[in-house]
């Protein structure tokens, strides 16, 4: 089964939108796999209904390994994003991940990308499922 990985810290809202929007987009398709950086964005998440959750630093460098696909905000690849709750570690785990990453271009670590447009996040996250929905049919072709 094709599974992803949604990562998420703080409260959760961006992590626990994209896992319901994966959801109703693929049904029970995809193995959803919801990793926090703390218990509350892994609560959430797991309301949105992800198959699985895990929290903190080991669960997400074990599980980075282990996925087709990782889903989050720019702030997951950069050491100590989420206002400090995302471990260089972590950082380190995800971006060197053999998977590909769909990254929404949100922020608060003052690293801006040229030629990204803001967007309302709902915008981002339909943006964000359409690559998905064309990278999964790619990988059910090979």
């Amino acid at each position: 089964m094709f599974r992803i990985a949604v990562i998420d810290g703080q409260g959760g809202g961006i992590g626990s939108l994209i896992v319901k929007r994966l959801r109703e987009e693929f049904a029970e398709t995809v193995e959803i796999i919801a990793l926090g950086t703390n218990s509350t964005a892994t609560s959430q998440m797991m309301k949105a209904k992800a198959n699985k959750g895990a929290t903190g630093e080991n669960a997400i460098v074990y599980n980075c390994q282990r996925v087709d696909l990782i889903i989050g905000t720019m702030s997951i690849i950069i050491g100590n994003g989420m206002l400090g709750e995302l471990t260089p570690q972590m950082a380190r785990a995800i971006s060197s991940a053999a998977c590909p990453k769909f990254l929404l271009p949100l922020n608060q670590e003052q690293v801006h990308i040229a030629g990204v447009k803001k967007e309302p996040l709902p915008h981002l996250v339909e943006e964000l499922i359409s690559l998905v929905k064309e990278y999964k049919k790619e990988m059910e072709k090979n």
